[in-house]
């Protein structure tokens, strides 16, 4: 029998690193995490990769998805679409202090980032990660199981309990603010059903699925930069979001970093598809 008992209430995609999510009824599951979930990222001209840490405005690129195509948008721009299939040009790319090969997206796609993003002396391309590519997790946080992922911040899957997101809400209101949107945490999974944070203390989380269970293990408390302060509609940063968290989510396993969120791997399960509203059973570790 399970620690706990949830329910999906929302599932998120961010097709390219760091730009707007793609909210989706339903996702397969793979052993990256969710289909098309970190598949590209935006580099520099020395192939280093882009957030909205540098850029804040990335948030209103908005990508959507057909079987053949991948579309941009944002404002003051018109869309361009590239083929998922087409044919691409390896350059090496770094993320975090992985280097490896990307697929090159191609001059028009690089046009278009250099136009919207108007950075003085920088110029940008659009990566897809690679299918000969090989991302692994941390070995000191999965115990050494080789866990692998795209272009995330290191881990396949985000999973946020939506009562969480509540009390920061009801904590930024006693002090005069505006509740802020889960986008602020860029989560994969949305829980409900369970108390605030219990996916802290979740070793193990199953998916009940139309086929067999799904499995991921949560292996790490999600550290926060500034992001979370970045408005997504406006991209302007004010501090209230952290400056709270700061006060009752700095956590002494990560050296008091701000946390908000467990980052998971996918320990069974590929290929199965995740919907919104499907059973979620959490086992609590002991450690």
């Amino acid at each position: 029998m399970a620690d706990c008992t949830g329910v999906i209430r929302q599932l998120f995609i961010y097709p390219i690193k760091s730009c707007a999510g793609i909210e989706v009824t339903h996702a397969q599951l793979t052993a990256t995490g969710l289909s098309m979930d970190r598949e590209w990222m935006i580099v520099d001209q020395d192939g280093m990769f882009l957030t909205q840490r540098q850029i804040p405005h990335m948030v209103w690129i908005t990508p959507s998805l057909t079987n053949t195509t991948l579309t941009l948008s944002a404002p003051g721009v018109a869309p361009i679409t590239i083929a998922l299939e087409l044919a691409t040009t390896p350059k090496q790319v770094t993320v975090w202090r992985d280097t490896l090969l990307g697929d090159d997206q191609g001059d028009a796609v690089a046009q278009w980032l250099d136009t919207y993003l108007a950075v003085p002396g920088k110029h940008y391309r659009l990566i897809r990660f690679s299918k000969q590519a090989r991302r692994l997790s941390a070995l000191d946080w999965t115990k050494g199981v080789e866990a692998a992922n795209k272009f995330s911040d290191g881990f396949a899957v985000l999973v946020v309990t939506q009562r969480a997101l509540d009390d920061l809400n009801a904590r930024l209101s006693t002090q005069g603010h505006e509740p802020v949107s889960m986008s602020r945490f860029r989560p994969n999974i949305v829980l409900d059903g369970l108390e605030a944070h219990t996916e802290d203390h979740l070793q193990a989380l199953t998916i009940q699925t139309d086929q067999e269970p799904a499995q991921l293990h949560l292996v790490k408390p999600c550290p926060r930069c500034a992001i979370p302060d970045i408005d997504p509609h406006t991209a302007i940063s004010s501090p209230e979001v952290n400056d709270t968290l700061r006060v009752y989510r700095a956590l002494a396993r990560v050296d008091g970093a701000i946390c908000f969120g467990m980052n998971g791997i996918v320990h069974a399960g590929v290929g199965q598809t995740l919907s919104i509203g499907q059973k979620a059973e959490g086992d609590f570790s002991f450690e």
